[in-house]
């Protein structure tokens, strides 16, 4: 890594922890209205996310070797994915999950934060790659990796690290690619970083304003660095990974291949035993007219589904992976 990537990484950290440290010592609002219940039924905080999202948006805005475009790019795909992430994170009632959740729920008239959240990401993901520039196909292009960055690594978010470690995967392939890229994704990288332990410790979590946030940063990151060819691909990834999230698990499918398992699990404290083993799924009961239509919109949503319910799909024999809307019982 060059040494203004490095340096800029290493600024992003230390912002980190200190942003971290300040939030938790006086939280906005109280502790309590940043506590969650993790998958083990211990309390977490939210606080990492806007730790880690004001800390990567402050070091993208001063990186040196960026252009002066580049950087307000980062900084206003972070910001605002951090605004609506937070707003999500802090409103959301979770009883509307998913793409088809949120927009049914506005066919009805009924304007879930989840939906605010989508467009509201969306809109900073278009201005973010108005700054990246080129022609409209390239626009196109690029909004789709901000926005759908963002969205695709909140699905991770459901068990300790495992969000984290998706974002320094993805940003190491961007760095790869060009001494820029590097330049590009030191921010959000070493943001995270610094707060893995944190995470790992099963003392804090992302939520959707770290997530959303971090995801947003490393798309712009591949906006700004990658040639059309692999942006596109990128892009098409990005969307069929997203799609398959309301079909399938990713937690089931990281479970089953005892590679991704290891990685998930790598620096984890252990599962404990009861855990780790699904009960038997119940026997389907008839269910009422009204609840089967409720029924019929599968979750995440900008949120995520029964991955976050307290147990996971695993155990609970529930629906698939999606961002949250409510992270109170995500992991």
């Amino acid at each position: 890594m060059s040494n203004k990537a490095l340096l800029t990484a290493g600024l992003a950290a230390i912002a980190a922890r200190a942003a971290y440290a300040a939030l938790t010592a006086a939280p906005p609002g109280g502790q309590a209205r940043w506590s969650r219940t993790n998958h083990r039924g211990e309390p977490v905080t939210l606080l990492e996310g806007p730790a880690v999202a004001a800390a990567a948006v402050a070091a993208a805005a001063l990186a040196p070797g960026l252009s002066g475009r580049g950087r307000a790019a980062l900084a206003t795909a972070g910001a605002g994915a951090l605004a609506f992430g937070c707003y999500d994170d802090l409103t959301g009632s979770g009883t509307r999950r998913g793409f088809r959740g949120h927009l049914g729920a506005l066919a009805h008239g009924e304007l879930t934060s989840g939906a605010v959240k989508i467009a509201g990401i969306g809109a900073t993901g278009l201005a973010a790659s108005a700054l990246v520039g080129g022609p409209a196909p390239d626009i196109v292009i690029n909004a789709g990796l901000a926005a759908g960055g963002a969205n695709l690594l909140n699905l991770f978010d459901l068990r300790p690290g495992r969000a984290i470690k998706v974002a320094l995967a993805a940003g190491s392939l961007v760095a790869a690619g060009s001494p820029a890229g590097r330049r590009a994704a030191a921010a959000p990288a070493g943001a995270a970083a610094a707060l893995l332990s944190e995470d790992l410790g099963e003392r804090a979590m992302l939520g959707d304003a770290g997530a959303n946030a971090l995801g947003a940063m490393i798309g712009v990151a591949a906006a700004a660095t990658l040639s059309r060819r692999t942006r596109i691909t990128a892009l098409a990834v990005i969307t069929g990974l997203t799609a398959a999230s309301e079909a399938v698990s990713f937690t089931k499918i990281i479970e089953r291949t005892p590679p991704l398992r290891w990685l998930d699990m790598l620096g984890r404290r252990p599962v404990p035993a009861a855990a780790a083993s699904p009960a038997p799924e119940p026997e389907p009961q008839p269910e009422p007219a009204a609840a089967a239509a409720e029924a019929s919109w599968p979750g995440h949503g900008a949120g995520t589904t029964a991955d976050q319910a307290g147990a996971g799909p695993d155990q609970a024999g529930l629906s698939p992976d999606g961002p949250s809307l409510a992270p109170a019982a995500r992991r």
